[in-house]
């Protein structure tokens, strides 16, 4: 089987749903949060970006371990999920997060697509 070169996606182009992405981000800012009625597993959410924008990531148990501030994520097969009408980057079960540590990435901290709310409009055909 011939390897294939990954796409990877920039932050400016993630739509709501989108999945099966490929994403190099740095972390800005992580912060571990306790959910409520939920006593096992772990959830942070990070601010995470590239050169063109920031979105936020929710990391789950082990990908707690990885979000540090300053750190840059290779993201595989990422998915876009949707939390009262906003973006959240996430990594399921069928894709994986490694530590780059020889990339160093420049955020744009002016565009945040976490802060755009989005309505679901259901067309009648």
């Amino acid at each position: 089987m011939a390897d294939q070169k990954k796409q990877f996606t920039k932050v400016n182009e993630l739509r709501p749903l989108d999945s099966g992405l490929n994403l190099i981000v740095k972390v800005v800012n992580a912060k571990t949060v306790v959910q409520r009625g939920r006593p096992q597993g772990r959830l942070a959410e990070c601010l995470v970006g590239d050169q063109t924008g920031m979105i936020i990531f929710a990391a789950r148990n082990d990908q707690v371990d990885l979000v540090k501030d300053g750190n840059t994520l290779v993201l595989t097969n990422a998915k876009i999920d949707m939390f009262k009408g906003a973006m959240r980057l996430a990594v399921d079960r069928s894709g994986r997060i490694e530590v780059d540590s020889t990339a160093n990435l420049y955020v744009d901290e002016t565009n945040n697509l976490s802060l755009i709310e989005f309505e679901r409009v259901d067309v009648v055909v």
